[in-house]
This record gives structure tokens, C-alpha cells and sequence, in this order.
């Protein structure tokens, strides 16, 4: 995934690194139709089908090169056929009987209203992401989040929507309402289906193993200001970033931009940073194919909010003491908020909250302290009382 503040030129790069042909493949693989790179992009604005010199069929392949395909999304579009594929399933279920508590609200929402409702249109945007990712069709995926304004928000949907869903509908109240009206079933069922598309896709994009995170920012001041909040965020997420290109071709001081990006990676050896070469124009493909970038592939190796470690720091019982720390990005220390909802720690980053969900040993805590310390957020939790098992007394039976 390459992602970028709003004019780094991250269509371009992902567009030449997809263009490398067989970079990046495992060697005796060999590049053809269905074992090349498909390179996604989300905005119907996009200029890349311009730019690469194919025609514009959002939501079919187009072959660019011999072994690289464009797979332009349209949000709206498939927004409105999912939605009206949903929809059409809810009025199937409750036919001519009375609606159940939200389903005749949803039913009565047109496919082309469905903007309006919060994270719809990035859930099923990711989505799509996945099916091509796991089609077997390509063997690389390059995405190209230019064009969906900002791609945290975008990333952070699945978790959403799954709290919005819990809220509505709670999961135990669904599954014990389905046991009992055997109308409710199948709408608890697509319901159920919903949720778990959810959490898959949840794990899919923080997978280390086989994701990773480009961040494309400019060598001007705007990208320099842009790059601590864009690495805190990704910290936050627990993304696994991969590498941070500097686009020499779009401001000055791309030396002092490479330098800052290293000191906030602090070497480590997961992260490469690089420069993406300056070129004069790139307006069509000829002139993209020349651009020499390459985005390295997936490490395994989990980062912030993915890499956290629980220590029990002392004592026993109710006394206990735990200790949950990761490495965390903190470009403004006073922007910093925590925040606790049932099982999840939340926390927000330079303007940006995301729900960290907490290790089943700590769900039964509360917190007691936190810091930012050698560059890690570190909280400290002791046991609650009202909910934390104790062992019995059997000294005295």
C-alpha cells in the first residue's frame, strides 16, 4: 500500500515500483498474465489510466504492460451494487412481515444515499482490495491510496463498523434473538458475515507477512511537517511500514527530508528510507517506466501497536502490576489522549484516535499510569477489584 500526503506524487510511485516488471518476485517465478502485478487505484478522479495510455473501465483489468495490469476503483459504484445487493436481501428476509428495529430504516437508504453513512464506502473499498489480493490472479497488489482523501481513516473503517454493528446490535442479543425467531436468522446471519469481514480485514492490513507500507512524502517543508504525524499514526495502527521514499522531484531539501526520516525510524533495519529519483515530467508511461523505485517486500516483522509486549512488573494477586508498552511515534506530546471502551485502549495521536485492543490480561485492569518513554508508550495497569477472579482462601476450610 503507498500512501502520502495529499501532491507527494504517490500515484506516480506506486505506478513506477508496480512498472518494475519482476522486482520483488521470488526467484523462478515467471511473469505473465496471471502471476504479474495489478496496480489498484481508489479514486475515480485518478489521471493514472491517462498517464499509462489505457482506456478507463473502472472495476475491470486493464492491461498495461505485459505483466502489469490497472484495476481502477469507482467508490460509488461499488458502493451502490453492494448496497443494493444488501438491501435486496433484507427485504427478502423480512418479506411481508413487520420490520425488525433497523432493518426498515436500512431497507428505505437508496444505494446512492449510502454515503451518508459513516464507513460504509471504505469498508467495501478494502474489500475489494482484498478479493484482488486474494484471487491468486497477480502476485504482487500495489495500491495506490491517493485518491480516498485521508487513507488512516480509510484503513481504520473495518474497526468502525464493527463498534457501530456491537453498539446497535450487540452480538449476544443477535445470536440469542436468532435462536429464538427463526425470521431473525438469517438477518442476524448476514449480520454475523458483516462483523467477521470485519475483524479479516482488521488482521489483513496490519499482516506483516504479506503487507507493506510505503509512505511517499515531498523534499519540501510541507512533507517535513507531514512525515512525524504520518509515521505516529502508522505507529498507532500498528501498519506495517516498510519504507519511507522522499520524492526529490517535488520541493527542495530532500537531504535534510531524508535525514529527518531516518532519525525518526532510528535505523531500524525494517524501515528503508530512500529518495525517489527527480524526473522532469511524468505524463505518460514511458517517462513513469524510467522512474527508478522499488518497494521492498513484507518482513514479518510486526511495528507499534502490533509489536506490544505485556510485562508484570510486581507483586501478586490484587497487587499485581502490569506493565504494556510499544513503540510509538509522538510528534506532539501535548495531543496525546487516552481513553478506555470495554475491551479496547483508546488513543489518540496528533488529532487521530484509534482503538488498541488490550491483552485479555489486562482487560480485567484498570490503568494507573502512562508516559512516553525512550520512545515507547508505556501504561502501567493494576487488577479491578470488582472483576479480578481471586483464588479462594483455602487455608481456612
Amino acid at each position: 500500500m503507498v500512501l502520502g500526503p495529499g501532491g507527494s506524487g504517490v500515484s506516480v510511485v506506486a505506478a513506477a515500483a508496480a512498472l518494475r516488471g519482476d522486482v520483488g518476485l521470488p526467484a523462478g517465478v515467471p511473469v505473465g498474465a496471471d502471476r504479474g502485478t495489478v496496480l489498484m487505484s481508489l479514486g475515480s478522479r485518478s489521471h493514472l489510466p491517462e498517464r499509462l495510455g489505457v482506456l478507463r473501465l473502472p472495476g475491470d483489468p486493464v492491461p498495461v504492460t505485459g505483466h502489469t495490469d490497472l484495476l481502477q476503483l469507482d467508490p460509488l459504484a461499488v458502493v451502490e451494487t453492494a448496497w443494493g445487493e444488501f438491501t435486496a436481501a433484507l427485504t427478502a428476509v423480512v418479506g411481508g412481515k413487520a420490520p425488525l428495529p433497523l432493518v426498515g430504516t436500512l431497507t428505505s437508504v437508496a444505494p446512492g444515499e449510502l454515503t451518508v453513512l459513516p464507513g460504509a464506502q471504505e469498508f467495501l473499498l478494502l474489500r475489494q482490495i482484498r478479493e484482488a489480493a486474494t484471487a491468486g490472479r497477480w502476485e504482487r497488489v500495489v495500491v495506490d491510496l491517493s485518491g480516498v482523501g485521508d487513507p488512516f481513516e480509510l484503513l481504520r473503517a473495518p474497526k468502525v463498523l464493527s463498534a457501530a454493528l456491537e453498539r446497535l446490535w450487540p452480538r449476544h442479543t443477535r445470536l440469542a434473538e436468532a435462536a429464538e425467531k427463526p425470521a431473525v436468522a438469517q438477518l442476524s446471519a448476514a449480520v454475523e458475515g458483516i462483523d467477521r469481514d470485519c475483524q479479516d480485514l482488521i488482521e489483513l492490513f496490519a499482516d506483516p507477512h504479506g503487507v507493506a507500507v510505503h509512505l511517499v512524502v515531498d523534499a519540501g517543508d510541507r512533507g517535513r511537517r507531514a512525515l512525524p504525524d504520518f509515521v505516529a499514526v502508522a505507529d498507532l495502527m500498528g501498519l506495517p511500514l516498510r519504507s519511507v521514499l522522499v520524492n526529490a522531484g517535488i520541493g527542495d531539501g530532500a537531504d535534510d527530508a531524508l535525514a529527518q526520516a531516518r532519525a525518526l525510524m532510528r535505523e531500524d533495519p525494517a524501515v528503508a528510507v530512500a529518495p525517489v529519483p527527480r524526473e522532469a515530467a511524468v505524463d505518460r508511461l514511458a517517462r513513469i517506466r524510467r522512474i527508478d523505485v522499488e518497494l521492498p517486500r513484507p518482513t514479518g516483522r510486526p511495528r507499534g501497536s502490533q509489536a506490544l509486549t505485556v510485562a508484570h512488573v510486581s507483586g501478586e494477586g490484587l497487587d499485581s502490576v502490569f506493565e504494556l508498552s510499544w513503540i510509538q511515534g509522538l510528534p506532539d506530546p501535548d495531543r496525546l489522549e487516552l481513553g478506555r471502551s470495554g475491551d479496547d485502549l483508546l488513543v489518540t495521536v496528533s488529532g487521530f484516535r484509534y482503538p488498541v485492543r488490550l491483552p485479555s490480561v489486562l482487560r480485567r485492569c484498570v490503568v494507573v499510569s502512562a508516559q512516553w518513554r525512550d520512545g515507547a508508550l508505556v501504561l502501567r495497569f493494576r487488577p479491578d477489584p470488582a472483576v479480578w477472579p481471586v483464588r479462594p482462601d483455602t487455608g481456612g476450610a
